[in-house]
């Protein structure tokens, strides 16, 4: 990026986050996620931070929120409230160390011997820091006069806020006295902290406005921020809101952040105890501790806040912008983030599909580097109008696959380009047909490379043969040297065939020969699936494969008798039916059983969990997935991969998906690993 572009990047970003900012702060309404807009501020940070010159006073960086509203009363910060800028890996938070450390050291024609000092402690002793949850709440100011609560007031711009002390005082988890505590209180005392709501109490709050007909909210800080700043005290006492305590601004002697963390508690408010930290490794450590039971939390967080614990250090830090140089946010991995697509390539897949991928400027989701995602369809890129040069929001579609879901147009340069699906198969050449009815364009003709490339895929893999590491790289390298066109030829593999490859070896050789004998044995529900049928998923195989219980059964099978199996619809069974009419895949699995294949009958299955319907979301630790449906299937229960009313539990993992967010959301009942194990044991 050229110098001139970073400007004009920069101009862009600020306009569109100032509109969102606005929308959100003074008009309380929502058009992105607040994931989209946290990335796109901290795009605009790094440019900033690139191109100093280029920071003006009307950047976003430089503010903290909006307005105040007119219907309130103004209040002034004597100190000003400020905001936190955000990072979100363990590399920043080393780059932000590395930062502090410089500014320690850097000498001054003014205070020089002071700063030499502090850099002589930080660099004997280290930096010591306190972390803390970051709740996902709004930020408030409470002033105490004489032990009474007197003035409540929303951070506004940084100096100037909102007086909502009548909504405070609704708020039960706010004192309305400082009483019964040993310390001397001043006539005046600023507490700071956040007003939230409890995940509970929200999914309640959504489930009765639903009940009346009303709008819901989109999250617990929507409705606690929409709460606070109502004209009418009533509403916000009707609401089931909280406060949790971080900082205290009057000098009470507290020489360390963690002390006032435990004045906060003497003094009779909720807050977080945190942790004081020695090192950067300690607060990483903290931050996943506090990922882990993210979802056990009875409130929303987002990251951890991490301080300079020494009050003197953090306050000769100083600010930057509107930010303490002495604290970041440490945000977890969000859903969704801004992006660039560089380019839009087509995949042919093992049906024929043919899927747009977007090839994206690589970006954290959810932990994960992103550079593909998928565009779905023809339709689904004239919906949401995308073009190659496009700024793009990206989420983790079932925190699974990477997908575009919305495009900012306000930040286009005019150099952006129109995609225009072609219609010929970019692999083989050959016409590209789109079904009546359907949505994706298919290439037909069974002999593309693309589509024997992704079969054979599909074939090797863990549901289907299971054969252990024989991955897409080592088939496309067995394709290239004509030692397999077909899935029968891996069978006829032989040591000596391996060997003289590029990367392999002995071992190399042996090992994947050895993987492919052990899969000749395969369950017939493993092997249904690994014909790469249309319309035929995993649930599917199982059911056709208990069923008929035999391949030469399932060969002759009518459309009618298809549609005698639960789920199995037109749709489906003249798919499978139309499947065994055609001879060269009959000649399949004939070829199959000639290399010595072994189909295994459908496992005995148990009524334990007849009739039961699980989800399962996050990672399991003792069992693996596979292995968790298969013990359901052999117990009676069935899967599925999505949270519905007809679920009867959803088993919950480590850090999972948004599944747990949909089973609260309509009631479905979760429960934990350990659970699951006793149930099926």
């Amino acid at each position: 990026m050229t110098k001139q572009q970073a400007k004009q990047r920069i101009e862009k970003l600020k306009k569109v986050i100032s509109h969102h900012r606005y929308l959100y702060h003074v008009l309380n309404r929502q058009e992105i996620s607040d994931a989209a807009l946290d990335s796109l501020k901290h795009e605009l940070f790094k440019l900033e931070e690139m191109y100093p010159e280029f920071i003006t006073p009307d950047s976003p960086t430089q503010r903290v929120a909006g307005k105040p509203l007119a219907g309130f009363k103004k209040v002034e910060h004597e100190v000003l409230m400020l905001s936190m800028e955000d990072v979100f890996s363990e590399e920043e938070l080393l780059n932000w160390e590395d930062y502090l450390k410089t500014k320690l050291s850097r000498s001054e024609s003014e205070g020089g011997k002071e700063r030499e000092a502090l850099f002589d402690f930080a660099g004997a002793q280290g930096l010591e820091y306190f972390s803390e949850l970051k709740i996902d709440g709004f930020a408030i100011s409470l002033i105490y006069e004489n032990g009474l609560f007197a003035t409540g007031s929303t951070r506004g711009d940084g100096r100037v806020g909102e007086d909502v002390t009548s909504n405070l005082k609704t708020i039960e988890s706010i004192p309305l006295k400082i009483e019964n505590c040993k310390l001397k209180i001043p006539n005046l005392l600023e507490i700071r902290g956040e007003v939230y709501m409890n995940k509970k109490d929200f999914e309640k709050f959504n489930e009765e406005q639903r009940k009346k007909g009303l709008p819901t909210f989109a999250n617990p800080r929507n409705l606690a921020a929409g709460s606070i700043r109502q004209l009418d005290p009533k509403l916000a006492a009707s609401r089931p809101l909280k406060f949790l305590a971080y900082d205290i601004i009057t000098d009470l002697g507290q020489k360390r952040h963690s002390q006032e963390h435990q004045i906060l508690l003497s003094l009779g408010f909720k807050t977080d105890p945190g942790k004081i930290c020695q090192n950067l490794n300690e607060i990483v450590e903290y931050w996943r501790e506090a990922a882990k039971k993210r979802e056990t939390l009875p409130f929303l967080i987002d990251g951890v806040v991490a301080n300079i614990n020494d009050n003197s250090l953090f306050k000769k830090l100083g600010v930057v912008g509107k930010s303490p140089r002495g604290a970041r946010a440490f945000k977890f991995s969000p859903r969704q983030a801004t992006t660039i697509i560089e380019d839009i390539v087509l995949q042919v897949g093992r049906t024929g599909a043919v899927t747009p991928v977007a090839h994206l400027k690589p970006v954290q989701v959810c932990g994960v580097k992103i550079s593909r995602a998928t565009l779905h369809n023809e339709d689904e890129i004239k919906r949401l109008g995308v073009k190659i040069g496009d700024t793009v929001i990206i989420e983790r579609a079932g925190d699974v696959i990477p997908a575009v879901a919305k495009v900012l147009p306000e930040l286009r340069t005019g150099k952006e380009k129109v995609f225009h699906f072609p219609k010929a198969c970019p692999v083989c050449g050959e016409a590209l047909v789109r079904p009546e009815g359907e949505v994706v364009w298919r290439c037909k003709n069974p002999n593309c490379g693309a589509r024997k490339r992704e079969f054979l895929c599909h074939f090797a893999s863990k549901k289907s043969f299971d054969i252990v590491g024989l991955g897409p790289k080592i088939i496309d390298q067995l394709i290239d040297e004509n030692l397999i066109s077909q899935a029968p030829d891996l069978f006829e593999l032989k040591e000596g065939d391996l060997v003289p490859l590029e990367r392999f070896a002995e071992k190399k050789a042996k090992n994947i020969i050895e993987a492919v004998e052990n899969s000749r044995k395969i369950l017939l529900s493993h092997f249904i699936y690994a014909l790469g049928i249309r319309h035929v998923g995993e649930e599917t195989a199982v059911d056709l494969a208990n069923y008929f219980g035999h391949v030469e059964k399932l060969k002759k099978a009518t459309k009618e008798e298809l549609e005698k199996i639960p789920d199995v619809g037109p749709e489906v069974s003249e798919s499978i039916y139309n499947w065994f009419q055609q001879k060269r895949n009959l000649k399949l699995v004939d070829d199959l059983l000639r290399v010595g294949v072994e189909i295994l009958p459908p496992e005995k299955v148990g009524k334990k969990l007849a009739g039961l319907i699980f989800v399962l979301t996050g990672s399991l630790e003792t069992v693996t997935r596979e292995e968790a449906k298969e013990k359901i299937r052999l117990l009676g229960g069935e899967i599925s991969e999505a949270v519905s009313q007809k679920t009867d539990y959803v088993v919950v993992g480590k850090e999972p998906g948004s599944k747990l967010e949909k089973a609260k959301e309509l009631g479905v009942k979760t429960i934990s690993e350990q659970e699951f194990l006793k149930m099926i044991k």
